[in-house]
């Protein structure tokens, strides 16, 4: 870009010290230069100096070298690949490579996410998300779009897991299952599921906790559709299967869990070799018989919530001492809030004490059905001094005598 203007009076001196401080190139040689003279600003882009006010001359140049000059912050141009930084350039790798081997399960009524494990069409997920298929059958899509029928091979209750066979000849991408050692606490990780029925939706966070039972603890953020979908490292290796978020008065309070790869991994090899049963929907024997420590308000990250019960606020009555209890009395358990099965048992709950686990049933509240979660809610809200709850348990009946 050059500019030919003159030296002549002190608007040709001013219009060169302009143009010299954005950078145009300066050739004087027209020491007769006028008013009205053409001033060449490119090739093929002249403007006339006319008698106007110089700020009014300057701002006309300034919006012409803003068209002609080229900038560092810019749109790629066509033909060039994009850049990213280096941990986008992670994220999209991971998406990209593992995306193809998460599924969207539907069980009956449940919805989840699930994750192929082999290339035979081997998917991992969450006993919740198969617990109502009918017949151990379920529907699987692809992210693609390419649906399947699956066969529920074997569950594992305690742990949160379920294995299906899906019914095809083709080969499949899928997910690798991560060392022991490769899952660390503070590592980056990565959630990609389909919550709310979004299919392929990813988001990021790190490995807050290992618990001591192996779950894992993360802030990628999980809703409801998630469960059963992975938790991957930076590599796309799975370390996890995502099951639950901690809900704080019906909300998402951003802190999440996954069962760990190893029990993962420790499950798959139980099926494959033939020591877990393999009925129409199985649901194998718990691969750990000591209760798992779990909050009340840990809920399934699936579409149908299930109710927190809250641990009961017992207080003493002692004479002179402090009263009756302030709030109604709660079992500690998260319940199915559509069939009454128990998913969780708070560590140190009257539940706990009275030796109900996950998968047991609540049928019956003092000889009467209990249809809903609300018939339970209404009969504790009363402040009861003792129920007698009927429980089932491997399709047996149990009546259990409750003390508040």
């Amino acid at each position: 870009m050059c500019c030919e203007v003159g030296t002549g009076g002190p608007y040709g001196q001013q219009l060169c010290q302009f143009l010299k401080l954005h950078g145009t190139s300066t050739a004087i040689n027209r020491p007769d230069f006028r008013l009205g003279d053409r001033i060449t600003i490119s090739p093929g882009l002249e403007v006339e100096y006319s008698a106007m006010k110089l700020k009014h001359s300057l701002l006309c140049l300034t919006s012409l070298l803003l068209v002609n000059t080229t900038y560092g912050v810019m749109a790629t141009p066509p033909g060039l690949a994009a850049t990213f930084r280096a941990d986008e350039q992670v994220n999209i790798n991971v998406y990209r490579n593992a995306s193809p081997a998460v599924v969207t399960i539907i069980g009956g009524n449940n919805t989840g996410s699930g994750s192929i494990i082999s290339p035979d069409g081997l998917v991992l997920t969450n006993e919740h998300v198969v617990r109502m298929a009918r017949g151990g059958m379920v529907s699987v899509q692809t992210s693609n779009g390419q649906r399947y029928n699956g066969q529920v091979l074997a569950t594992d209750a305690a742990n949160d897991l379920a294995l299906i066979q899906l019914r095809t000849h083709e080969r499949l991408p899928y997910l690798r299952l991560a060392a022991s050692e490769g899952i660390q606490v503070g590592q980056q990780v990565f959630a990609i599921g389909s919550p709310f029925g979004l299919s392929g939706t990813l988001t990021t966070g790190i490995l807050s906790r290992i618990a001591n039972n192996g779950d894992l603890q993360t802030d990628a953020v999980l809703n409801p559709g998630n469960s059963g979908g992975p938790l991957l490292n930076s590599q796309g290796e799975l370390i996890g299967v995502n099951k639950a978020i901690l809900a704080n008065q019906g909300g998402n309070t951003g802190i999440g869990f996954a069962t760990s790869a190893t029990v993962a991994r420790q499950f798959v090899a139980q099926v494959q070799q033939g020591r877990i049963a393999n009925p129409a929907i199985a649901t194998a024997p718990p691969m750990t018989t000591a209760p798992r420590s779990v909050g009340p308000q840990i809920q399934p990250a699936i579409p149908r919530p299930p109710v927190a019960i809250a641990p009961i606020p017992r207080v003493p009555n002692y004479p002179g001492g402090y009263g009756a209890a302030t709030s109604p009395p709660r079992l500690g358990v998260v319940l199915n809030a559509a069939t009454m099965v128990i998913e969780q048992v708070r560590q140190g709950s009257i539940a706990a004490t009275i030796g109900l686990r996950p998968g047991d049933q609540l049928v019956a509240l003092n000889g009467r059905p209990l249809r809903s979660f609300a018939d339970l809610e209404q009969h504790l809200n009363r402040y009861p001094s003792s129920v007698i709850l009927t429980v089932g348990r491997n399709q047996r009946l149990a009546h259990v005598r409750v003390d508040f």
